[in-house]
C-alpha cells in the first residue's frame, strides 16, 4: 500500500488567489463525538505569504499523541496566528452539539490577531455561520431560551465560509488546526481526569471506551458529562443533582475563550 500523501497549500493558495483573501482561517474541530469533556475547534490563520507547513503536519488522528506534541512547537512558529476555543458539556446540553461547535468556533475566530477574509471549514456542512432568523425560530435552533445568554457572549463570524470534505487529510492549514486543537483538548481532558478520576479520561479522552462506559453504569454521570445525550445513568440516586454547579466554561486559565496566539511578525 502506497503512503498517504502528506497534505499541502495547494488548495489554500489557490483560494486565496481566486478570492483575493489576505488572512484565510482554516478550521477544524475535536471531540464532537465524545460523551464527556468540550467540544474544541481549531483555527490557523494564514495569507498569501505564509511558507509551506512544517513536515510531518496531517490530520491529527493519523499522528500518535507524541507525533502530535513534537509538531506543536513548530506549528506556533510557523502560523501568523492561531487559536483554540471550547464549548462546555453543559452548553452542548443547552444548545446542541452544532450550537456548540458554532460557539467554540466564534470564541476562537475572535481571539486570532486578524479578522479572517474567508474560513476554510472541514467536511460537508457550514455549522460555523449562524442561520438566518426565522418567525418560527425559538431562542435558538434548540428551542430553548436558556441558550441566549451564552450566545451573546460571542460575535457572530461573517465572513464566507468554503466547506471541503477531507480538508484535514489534503490541506495542511487544516491539519495544523486539528493537531493545535487535538493536542490542546486532550490537555483539558487530562487535567478533567485529576478531578473526575474513575473516568479514565487521562487516557479515553471523554470518548466511548469499555473503561469509561463501565464507569457512567457504575457511578453515573458527573457534571462534565453531556447528560443530553444517551450515556449510563449509573445506579439510581448516583446522577448529579440538579442543585450541584455545572461548569459551563472550561479551558486553559479557565477563560473559555481558548488558547491562541501568534508568531512574530504577525
Amino acid at each position: 500500500m502506497s503512503a498517504r500523501p502528506e497534505p499541502t497549500l495547494l488548495h489554500e493558495r489557490e483560494l486565496m488567489r481566486t478570492r483575493g483573501i489576505r488572512w484565510l482561517a482554516a478550521v477544524d474541530e475535536v471531540g464532537r463525538g465524545a460523551l464527556g469533556g468540550p467540544v474544541s475547534v481549531g483555527v490557523v490563520l494564514i495569507s498569501p505569504d505564509t511558507e509551506s507547513a512544517p513536515g510531518g503536519v496531517r490530520d491529527s488522528k493519523l499522528l500518535s499523541a507524541a507525533a502530535r506534541e513534537r509538531l506543536v512547537p513548530a506549528l506556533l512558529a510557523w502560523a501568523p496566528g492561531w487559536a483554540v476555543g471550547h464549548a462546555s458539556a453543559a452548553e452542548i446540553d443547552l444548545v446542541g452539539i452544532i450550537g456548540a461547535l458554532r460557539l467554540a468556533g466564534e470564541r476562537a475566530v475572535a481571539s486570532l490577531p486578524h479578522m479572517p477574509d474567508h474560513v476554510l471549514l472541514d467536511g460537508s456542512h457550514d455549522w460555523l455561520t449562524r442561520p438566518a432568523p426565522s418567525l418560527f425560530d425559538g431562542a435558538h435552533e434548540s428551542g430553548d431560551p436558556r441558550a441566549l445568554p451564552t450566545y451573546t457572549l460571542t460575535v457572530p463570524v461573517n465572513v464566507p465560509v468554503s466547506v471541503l470534505v477531507k480538508a484535514d487529510m489534503s490541506c495542511s492549514s487544516v491539519a495544523a488546526a486539528s493537531v493545535l486543537a487535538k493536542t490542546t483538548r486532550d490537555a483539558i481532558m487530562v487535567e478533567l481526569a485529576g478531578v473526575h478520576p474513575a473516568f479514565g479520561w487521562e487516557q479515553n479522552k471523554g470518548y466511548a471506551s469499555p473503561d469509561h462506559l463501565d464507569a457512567l453504569r457504575r457511578l453515573g454521570p458527573c457534571e462534565q458529562h453531556r447528560r443530553s445525550w444517551a450515556i449510563p445513568a449509573g445506579p439510581q440516586g448516583a446522577e448529579l443533582r440538579e442543585d450541584e454547579p455545572r461548569a459551563v466554561i472550561v479551558g486553559p486559565g479557565g477563560s473559555g475563550l481558548g488558547s491562541a496566539g501568534a508568531s512574530e511578525g504577525s
